[in-house]
């Protein structure tokens, strides 16, 4: 899959001039997503709550990226960190809404010792909540209606397997991945004839990000998924060749087989 990615990644053309904006790009899926796009010349806005974060991975990814400090689940750090994109770079071409924690957050130990959902606080449901969801409406909100006045955009939400979703003692986490996938879905719908189009990315399993708890087995670790599978199919949907791609549910594992069938 590795190579038959990596040959998609050759077909497309450079992606030159092209705005991207990937909120949580400073580690795990967002991250190596910001890393192809910036490979294939893009222009990457990198979010993280925290500027000196953001602007630390910037400077990794080289000249034209830069830093934003974005806190998804706020408002006014929405709309202030959309601003500062749309001055710096005249526009936003691809929205990647990417931003997201996961089950570390309310289980250090969720794979080997799975709570129920009677026993996650309140507290820790919300805050999942509130990033991935409310952080994929209001980061969305912020920018698509630039996009529709500009008439062209693209918007691609990142989200998880089905079985994630309603998997044991996945609480909040599965629930935050159904709501923020319906919440696509219904933006999909908002958007059709359009300019600006709506899909949805995921990974097709889990993969070796920072959100796995460290007493992860070594036989496990050794499954897992190289977040830079990513890397293909966000290129192409944010090159020429993804024109007029709407309302795609796109799994990376799988996307050279789906890419053959359009």
């Amino acid at each position: 899959m590795a190579a038959a990615g990596m040959s998609t990644l050759r077909r497309v053309k450079r992606l030159t001039d092209t705005r991207v904006v990937v909120t949580g790009a400073t580690s795990g899926l967002g991250k190596a997503m910001a890393e192809a796009l910036v490979e294939a010349g893009a222009r990457v806005a990198v979010t993280s709550r925290e500027r000196s974060r953001a602007e630390t991975a910037a400077v990794a990814l080289g000249p034209t990226a830069v830093g934003i400090a974005l806190d998804v689940r706020d408002q006014a750090s929405v709309h202030a960190g959309a601003d500062e994109i749309y001055e710096r770079f005249g526009g936003v071409d691809v929205l990647v809404n990417n931003a997201g924690i996961g089950m570390r957050t309310v289980n250090p130990r969720f794979l080997t010792d799975p709570h129920p959902f009677w026993a996650v606080t309140p507290e820790g449901f919300i805050d999942v909540l509130e990033t991935k969801v409310m952080g994929c409406f209001l980061v969305a909100r912020a920018v698509v209606p630039r996009m529709l006045g500009a008439g062209s955009g693209r918007v691609i939400t990142i989200s998880m397997n089905e079985q994630t979703m309603v998997r044991r003692g996945f609480v909040p986490y599965g629930p935050a991945g159904a709501a923020v996938e319906a919440l696509a879905r219904v933006m999909a719908a908002d958007l059709a004839g359009t300019p600006v189009t709506a899909n949805i990315l995921l990974p097709g399993g889990a993969t070796a990000t920072g959100m796995l708890p460290d007493d992860v087995s070594p036989e496990t670790r050794a499954t897992l998924l190289n977040p830079a599978i990513m890397g293909p199919p966000i290129v192409w949907l944010a090159s020429d060749e993804a024109e007029g791609i709407h309302d795609e549910r796109i799994i990376a594992t799988n996307f050279d087989d789906w890419l053959a069938q359009c």
